[in-house]
């Protein structure tokens, strides 16, 4: 198994928590148009990932680089907020969901019809009392027919969806085949 994250920071982490399990991975850090090399029987890309490209173009490039790195007969496996609904309402703001230790929200500061910057709010408690972080990143929102397009057009065959109330993960669910 290898595991791939743009963060250094995140890498570091799953190293970790990898080790405190006794478990065997590969950690690389990398993003989806630098995959390391070899061929995988699936590339997994959860937490609406791909909604960080801007554009078409740069979303096709990114799906013909997941492709070039599956066997034949791989799979990939996505999670994707659900944008056909979202785009609609636009809302500006998710949370708070509270954890032990841990609470969570994000505001949504949309920018046009189709992007929008997410702010999240982490709040923390540590031994000298509560922290608050804030972090920021852009979002597409990607639109069903517009991921199906890419997939397609990078050579994977039917592009299905399966939704929370099916699956019982938070968000949507793209599956397709390498052909």
């Amino acid at each position: 198994m290898t595991a791939t994250d743009v963060s250094a920071s995140a890498i570091s982490r799953a190293r970790r928590e990898a080790a405190d399990r006794g478990l065997r991975i590969d950690f690389a850090v990398a993003g989806m148009l630098d995959l390391p090399a070899g061929q995988f029987d699936a590339i997994i890309c959860m937490d609406n990932a791909l909604s960080h490209f801007d554009t078409q173009s740069a979303l096709i490039h990114a799906a013909h680089q997941i492709r070039s790195r599956l066997k034949p007969g791989g799979h990939f496996v996505a999670s994707i907020r659900d944008y056909d609904q979202l785009i609609e309402q636009r809302p500006v703001m998710q949370g708070p969901s509270f954890y032990p230790k841990r609470i969570v929200h994000q505001v949504w500061d949309w920018q046009d019809a189709s992007r929008y910057i997410l702010h999240l709010y982490l709040t923390l408690e540590t031994e000298a009392g509560w922290k608050a972080l804030h972090y920021t990143t852009t979002y597409r929102a990607l639109l069903r027919a517009e991921l199906n397009a890419a997939l397609l057009a990078a050579g994977f065959t039917q592009p299905a969806r399966r939704m929370p109330q099916e699956t019982g993960f938070y968000q949507p669910i793209v599956m397709c085949a390498n052909s």
